[in-house]
This record gives structure tokens, sequence and C-alpha cells, in this order.
């Protein structure tokens, strides 16, 4: 007898336990705003250039953690990504930049993502590939990709200024460019298993003087997404340049996410 209210206790214990974790992150918060926030960067870049963006949240009360993607295979960047949502505490808001965008589209999973920030950013399906998103759109001829023997691809250093961040100091444009960290180019091709949107809200910063992207393109993803939409002047930089604009629409998204709910 003694045994068998000892192992009831353990089942109804495990049984709750079990409960709790189920629980969506917004409902364990009780509806309260996101108070984390991790930043994911895109190719060619690291996430060094969250900076502005860093600063802005911090000062607002965010918790900020900035992934550092490998850029080696869409798994591996997922991975990384993964890794920063599990040390989360709490409801978190996922961002991603260009290339991060396909990033946050797949790992944004994660049981504590309440709201995705695409910023300039692409946003695959399922069953989609990243290249499949440029199909049908005009071509970007200042944004040149150039791919070395070993598979990887960096952005050409004579168009890095024009075609990637025209709106800051030739002396910053330069220290970017001889610092961009080259992508395995075949991550292009990888088709994405999940697609977060489809479950969480999303908001998306587009920069209208994007060379990077055609304008349309993006406008395209960010409406495919039932995205809330803030356009602002800048380059595919955007998210070192506009940090501001970036930031606010973060705050919004976090503030949002406990009350909104997505409808698809």
């Amino acid at each position: 007898m003694k045994n068998t209210l000892v192992l009831a206790t353990v089942v109804a214990a495990a049984a709750l336990n079990t409960t709790a974790h189920a629980q969506s992150p917004a409902a364990a918060s009780g509806g309260n705003p996101a108070k984390n926030v991790v930043l994911v960067h895109g190719a060619f870049a690291d996430g060094s250039g969250w900076r502005g963006v860093y600063d802005e949240l911090t000062k607002r009360g965010y918790r900020v953690t900035i992934v550092q993607n490998p850029l080696t295979s869409l798994a591996d960047d997922v991975a990384a990504t993964q890794a920063a949502l599990d040390r989360q505490n709490g409801p978190t808001i996922l961002v991603g930049h260009s290339w991060g965008g396909t990033v946050i589209t797949e790992a944004g999973t994660h049981q504590n993502v309440v709201g995705l920030v695409y910023v300039s950013a692409l946003a695959p399906d399922a069953g989609e590939s990243t290249a499949q998103q440029y199909q049908g759109f005009a071509p970007t001829p200042e944004f040149v990709i150039e791919t070395h023997k070993n598979g990887f691809g960096y952005l050409s250093l004579e168009k890095f200024k024009a075609g990637f961040a025209h709106d800051v100091s030739d002396a910053d444009a330069a220290f970017l460019r001889d610092s961009q960290v080259p992508i395995n180019m075949s991550v292009f091709e990888t088709k994405l298993k999940s697609a977060a949107w489809r479950t969480k809200p999303s908001w998306a910063v587009i920069a209208t003087e994007d060379k990077a992207f055609d304008q349309a393109m993006l406008i395209h993803m960010a409406e495919r997404i039932g995205a809330n939409i803030t356009k602002v002047s800048a380059s595919h930089a955007v998210f070192m340049t506009q940090p501001k604009v970036v930031a606010g629409t973060i705050d919004r998204a976090a503030k949002e996410s406990a009350l909104k709910s997505k409808q698809k």
C-alpha cells in the first residue's frame, strides 16, 4: 500500500511537471511582455554589428544575447541560435538580419520564442530553400557575391560599400569589407523543415535603399508572413545604421507579442 501511494505521488508530480513545460512562454509569463531578445546576424558579417541595437535595448531593460553564426550550414546556424534560446529565462523575441531571417524561421519554433523580427531579412516557408525567394524578382547588380573554389562566398571588395553599406563612412565600410565572414554557398539551396512565422507573430523592418534585395522581394516576403512592417531609409546594413528604428520595432514586438495572436 505504501509503495502504491509513493508511486501515485511520483506519477502525479511527473504529470504536473510535464504540464508546466508544455505551457507556452507567453502563458507561463502570465501574458507579460518578453524581456529577452536574441539577435542573429546574416552572411558576410558577425554579431558585433548589432552593438547599436544592443545598447538601445539594454537601456530599455532587455536582456540581449547575440548569436555568432558559423555560416557553415543552415543546421549549424540553427544549432547556434537554439543554443542561445536554451539559455533564455522566459519569453524571447528572436531577431534576424538578411540570411539570419532564414535561420530564425527554422530556429524560431523553439518554445521560448514568442515573436519574430525580420530586419531586411529572408523568410522562406517550410519545404522551400532560401534561393527560391529570389525567383521572379529583379537582380541586384551592386550586391556581388564571389564564390571561391572552397564553396564559400565573399562580397566583392570593389562593390562592397555600394552593395552592403553605402550609408556608412568610407573607414567603416572598409573595416566591414575586410572583416567580412564568408558563407558556405550551399546553404542557399537547403530546404527548411519548419517555418516559425506560421505559428508566431512577426514584425519586419525594411530598408528602402537595400541593394542586396529587390524592394518588391522584401515587401513580398514580409506581407506573405503577415508581418507588421516598418520602412526606414537605410542600406542593407540597416541593423547597424538605424539601431533606434530596429530596437524600437523589437521593443514593440516584445510588448505586442503578449497580446497578439497569430491568425493563419
